[in-house]
């Protein structure tokens, strides 16, 4: 993709933002507020890291249906080292660090050592998270408490520390995607997996690499999302958060054939459910409404992307 029409889609990532903050503050009072915009960026940093990790995996032409799972997985990880194996709470982040690793490593390597479709391992891999995490936690709610409720509480300017590592992800991720070799590679390899095959390049590495990024990332939105939910490591965390990760990247123009997407139109993706969310539920739409209009929403985004890449200079 290069840089005018990378432009162009920021452009109107942007502007559909903005229409949307127009029409909901049109219907509520309440709406454009600064006190309201600060809850939504505080809402939005696990959502933002693992939407992150998965247009990467979208970009090489796979897909990680267990990110829900892993990150329920991991909090529980979390929980459990902090409240069962009485780890010190740096100790407790690296081993909830290393599962998100490990889950993302075994991801790849079996999809790639064996040829599998990404779809079929991480379908998988969602059900072993999710029983790894009701094992861990016994089916019930751990209350961590005050050891991770400063990640959450700790902000600048009004914004949360996990916002600000979320930006920090976000522009960390575009620029590898964009300005390294890796980053190209990536591309390539969603492009034509074969044609960098035979230019000499093994990509199954790096198709590793990238499903273990994924699992980094959504590690680290586990330890927000616990940090965040009351300072509780829940066994059913993250459900439909794959389907939310998916949905930001697809609004934000990633390719669900692989070969083009871009990380900070993924931002803006999520920014967009989130104040979609925010605004139907400012007034007072039922949740059943919510999940349809915002079905609606992908569905059409992605109508527009295709419409968009077939009538731009030198499409085929």
């Amino acid at each position: 993709m290069n840089r005018k029409n990378l432009m162009a889609d920021y452009a109107g990532m942007i502007g559909a933002l903005a229409l949307l903050i127009v029409v909901f503050s049109l219907c509520t009072r309440h709406f454009f507020s600064a006190a309201n915009f600060q809850m939504i960026a505080n809402q939005v940093p696990a959502a933002v890291l693992v939407a992150t990790g998965m247009t990467y995996v979208l970009i090489i032409a796979g897909i990680d249906l267990s990110v829900g799972s892993v990150l329920g997985f991991c909090g529980a990880v979390l929980g459990a080292g902090l409240l069962r194996w009485h780890l010190p709470l740096g100790a407790a982040l690296a081993v909830a660090l290393a599962a998100g690793v490990g889950c993302g490593a075994f991801n790849g390597w079996v999809s790639t050592r064996w040829g599998l479709p990404s779809f079929i391992v991480t379908l998988g891999m969602m059900e072993i998270g999710r029983g790894g995490a009701h094992l861990l936690t016994q089916s019930q709610t751990l209350y961590i408490g005050a050891p991770v409720a400063w990640i959450t509480e700790t902000s600048v300017l009004g914004l949360s520390l996990p916002f600000l590592l979320a930006l920090g992800v976000v522009v960390a991720g575009q620029f590898a995607l964009s300005r390294t070799v890796f980053g190209r590679y990536m591309v390539a390899i969603g492009t034509n997996e074969e044609a960098v095959r035979l230019s000499g390049i093994d990509p199954r590495p790096i198709k590793i690499t990238v499903f273990v990024l994924c699992g980094v990332l959504v590690a680290l939105a586990a330890i927000i999302d616990t940090s965040r939910l009351g300072q509780a490591a829940n066994p059913n965390a993250g459900n439909g958060f794959e389907l939310q990760a998916i949905a930001a990247a697809v609004i934000g123009g990633t390719s669900l054939m692989g070969g083009r997407g871009s990380v900070v139109s993924t931002f803006f993706g999520v920014l967009i459910i989130a104040v979609l969310n925010t605004g139907l539920a400012a007034v007072g739409a039922k949740d059943e409404t919510k999940r349809l209009v915002t079905g609606a929403v992908i569905i059409g985004a992605v109508i527009l992307d295709q419409y968009r890449q077939r009538t731009r200079p030198g499409a085929g």
